[in-house]
């Protein structure tokens, strides 16, 4: 089996085992027949937990031949951002095609009982509805995770099961369940990606260990053998991913659907170490993110673009591909448009995650970024599910014992900056907040006001209280835990809420490793 010309990828299926040689070109770019009258199908393959560290992004330490050629072949994006840096919220973006806070969907695990549940106004038809609607097979292999109530056949064709906590989630379905298979198809493809780390099986899966001793840690980490670990296990989740990939090829092209499926590459989120995952630095929020249509160079000519551009593109650019008009309300542009010009500004937001009240803005322009934490009173390192973690516990013993420096110890500070301004071109890390430096004033200006008008001309729904049946779902989970302030109210009227009343009490354990 052939994944590309340039890599002969044989895959057996049950060992994961992968040898690639060289050829002279690529079958990617061979031209095909009989294809370019039908309607394309679309192929989401959408990766949790990771950001672009694979070796076409310089990375000597990772083997991932198979993504590396995609992006050779593809169009890859250097400067995706995501909405938001956490699952739901996300997805739920990504389905609606706007920001998660225009709807209310942005508070991490929302709408999972019936009385904290939030229906989406009327007029709002999700990414798959839409394309059903057109004539589309739709599909959602791996979990849903949307902060909204529907109706998952609405949605997708196929059974589903249901998770308590990740919501409806699709059972493993793909393209060949279509009753015609000349129907066009719109699927998603989950992958574990960064998440592979928790697999029993995870060292048995990999096949070209990293050495622990050429691991560089980005300077905002400690040099600590723990962590040295958790980065070369996460480096080598790619490597997992990066065969699951191949696979996905392989099946297309044995299926006769390579050449007329559009394929988007990308994850939801950045990696979810500390400080990256629900947070909004670049280490959180940028992303890979490659697009390929095979023998369709005319409309996917392979390049690298370095402009900004926002993952709700993604939405927006599926329904266009798919010859479908954009509704007014989606808030990203078709990637391939010939006036596409890439956003000055993309703003991304985090609010609650789990039983942990936060709520922080960012706007990234091409050079700055622009941060707002709305409880500079509260450390970024407040309590939340992570607390669990090996990582964590290590990361805040060295942190309690005065081992970390000063760039380390920031995330874990009692407090944090109102505002935050770092120069993208020259720290990359963002480590020097430059908000109080006078000669970045304009700058600050220039970005809190594009801040501002967004919060007032979008009505930011983060400004406003949540439900309280959402907060208390988050108590019932999650108990004592749960200290922020506004959960106080909800001790007193429901003295009974100690983590106990929720079925997912003796699961919290297992909830915290699936995340």
């Amino acid at each position: 089996m052939y994944l590309f010309k340039r890599y002969l990828v044989v895959i057996f299926i049950c060992t994961g085992l992968i040898a690639c040689t060289k050829e002279s070109d690529s079958s990617l770019q061979k031209e095909t027949v009989n294809v370019q009258d039908k309607k394309p199908n679309i192929l989401w393959i959408y990766v949790e937990d990771i950001s672009p560290d694979f070796a076409h992004d310089g990375n000597d330490l990772v083997t991932t031949p198979t993504i590396d050629e995609l992006a050779r072949v593809g169009v890859k994006f250097n400067n995706a951002i995501a909405p938001a840096p956490v699952c739901s919220a996300m997805r739920s973006a990504m389905m609606t095609g706007q920001m998660q806070t225009n709807l209310g969907i942005h508070n991490h695990h929302s709408s999972r009982t019936p009385e904290s549940t939030i229906l989406l106004p009327d007029n709002i038809k999700t990414v798959p509805e839409i394309m059903k609607q057109n004539g589309y097979f739709t599909f959602n292999s791996g979990k849903d995770d949307y902060n909204f109530s529907y109706d998952r056949f609405d949605l997708y064709s196929g059974d589903y099961k249901v998770h308590p906590l990740y919501g409806k989630s699709g059972v493993e379905i793909d393209w060949n369940d279509r009753a015609n298979p000349e129907q066009p198809f719109f699927g998603q493809i989950q992958l574990k990606g960064g998440k592979h780390i928790f697999s029993s099986k995870f060292s048995e899966k990999v096949k070209y260990p990293i050495d622990r001793s050429k691991i560089q840690l980005p300077p905002y980490y400690p040099d600590d053998p723990i962590v040295i670990e958790e980065w070369a296990r996460y480096l080598e989740s790619l490597q997992i991913t990066d065969r699951e990939v191949a696979g996905i090829f392989s099946r297309l092209e044995k299926d006769g659907e390579l050449e007329n499926t559009v394929i988007f590459f990308f994850a939801d989120h950045g990696t979810r170490f500390l400080r990256h995952k629900q947070f909004l630095y670049d280490g959180g929020l940028k992303v890979p993110f490659i697009a390929y249509w095979k023998g369709h160079d005319d409309k996917l000519k392979p390049q690298v673009r370095d402009e900004q551009v926002s993952m709700l593109d993604i939405s927006a650019t599926t329904l266009s591909l798919a010859g479908i008009d954009i509704p007014e309300y989606f808030e990203g542009e078709n990637l391939f448009s010939d006036n596409y010009q890439g956003h000055k500004y993309v703003i991304s937001a985090r609010d609650r995650c789990d039983f942990t009240i936060d709520r922080i803005r960012a706007v990234r322009s091409e050079r700055f970024k622009y941060i707002r934490n709305f409880y500079p009173e509260r450390s970024g390192m407040q309590p939340s599910y992570r607390d669990y973690w090996n990582l964590t516990k290590v990361s805040r013993k060295l942190y309690e014992d005065g081992k970390l420096n000063e760039v380390q110890a920031k995330h874990f500070s009692p407090t944090r900056p109102k505002e935050e301004l770092y120069d993208l071109e020259n720290d990359p890390h963002e480590i020097f907040n430059l908000a109080d430096d006078n000669k970045f004033r304009s700058t600050l200006l220039e970005h809190r006001k594009v801040l501002d008008d967004w919060i007032r001309d979008s009505n930011d729904q983060g400004q406003y209280p949540e439900n309280e049946e959402a907060l208390k779902l988050m108590l019932g989970i999650w108990g004592d835990t749960a200290i922020n302030p506004e959960y106080d109210e909800l001790r007193i009227k429901y003295p009974n809420l100690s983590g106990s009343q929720f079925p997912l009490k003796n699961e919290k354990f297992k909830l915290v490793s699936e995340q």
